[in-house]
């Protein structure tokens, strides 16, 4: 009889180099948000494959940057507890790429004690002398890591990583019901899929001084009720979320609210309201309410 293997595998990288497009082809549901913007990922997301005799645990952390405020130092919190729990770490580049923007961080991957898949992302959008030559930088920087050339967006070499992530794990009983795709709750995808509009519609500032809290939750049989409020820092910015004549909320609501029903199943009726939160992101208080405060 086969032993059950699981065990839990982090994705590390810089901001956009695509570690949720890559969580997402892993897991076959789109469980982290995906835009072309940089932060998007905020909190550490868990996704799950399940198989008869494994369980790979997934860790989306947000991008590695040098942070500027309250939030952004929290969300480096998420990224150092990466390097803690991890079985695998994955090390997402896209090619071009020549390093890390925290040196410390890189450090930490080129001494790291557990194995170190490094994947060379977006290789469709380059040619053979590129991949050759990030081919070699990366075997010299990171010689204790295995290398991989990957497209997640066109779902090339995922299968091959997939597969030595499984060979890799450590031998294990599953530590999730085996039915379960997430650790997070239905509140978080409705907050994330709301984000994941703002992000898409609103320019400069806007989509990072937003937060969602989903106040209500209700599931029926044929329909769920959802009231989330879109909290913003200023004024000027609720005005903005809003739009003229309510035109730009509406917009956000309504592609929202598709997504939710092909994430749920089931039909959405969403109410959306936008409030002001001043100075919300360097607000302790508020910060762990949220749950970006990541410190024991």
């Amino acid at each position: 009889m086969t032993k059950h293997k699981a065990g839990f595998v982090n994705i590390i990288g810089n901001p956009n180099v695509g570690k949720s497009t890559l969580m997402n082809a892993f897991v076959g549901e789109r469980l982290s948000i995906i835009t072309s913007k940089a932060q998007t990922t905020r909190h550490r997301i868990l996704g799950i494959v399940n198989g008869d005799d494994f369980q790979v645990l997934l860790s989306d952390t947000p991008g590695i940057i040098k942070p500027a405020y309250q939030l952004q130092e929290s969300m480096m919190d998420f990224v150092k507890s990466a390097f803690e729990d991890a079985d695998i770490l994955l090390y997402l580049v896209e090619l071009g790429e020549k390093e890390l923007k925290d040196e410390a961080f890189f450090n930490k991957i080129t001494n790291s004690k557990i194995p170190v898949l490094l994947l060379i992302n977006k290789i469709d959008i380059g040619n053979e002398e590129l991949l050759a030559e990030a081919l070699k930088l990366w075997q010299e920087k990171v010689p204790n890591a295995e290398i991989f050339a990957i497209s997640a967006l066109q779902n090339f070499g995922v299968t091959q990583v997939f597969n030595r992530i499984i060979e890799l794990l450590p031998e294990s009983p599953a530590f999730y019901p085996k039915d379960q795709l997430t650790d997070k709750p239905e509140r978080f995808f409705v907050n994330e899929a709301i984000r994941e509009k703002i992000l898409i519609h609103y320019k400069k500032e806007i989509p990072y001084s937003v937060e969602i809290d989903t106040e209500e939750f209700f599931e029926d049989e044929t329909i769920i009720r959802i009231r989330s409020v879109i909290m913003v820092e200023r004024e000027t910015q609720k005005g903005i979320i809003i739009g003229h004549k309510g035109s730009a909320l509406k917009r956000v609501g309504i592609e929202a609210r598709k997504d939710l029903e092909k994430f749920f199943g089931k039909q959405i009726h969403l109410e959306l309201y936008v409030k002001v939160n001043k100075n919300w992101r360097s607000d302790e208080r508020q910060l762990r309410r949220f749950g970006y405060n990541n410190k024991k």
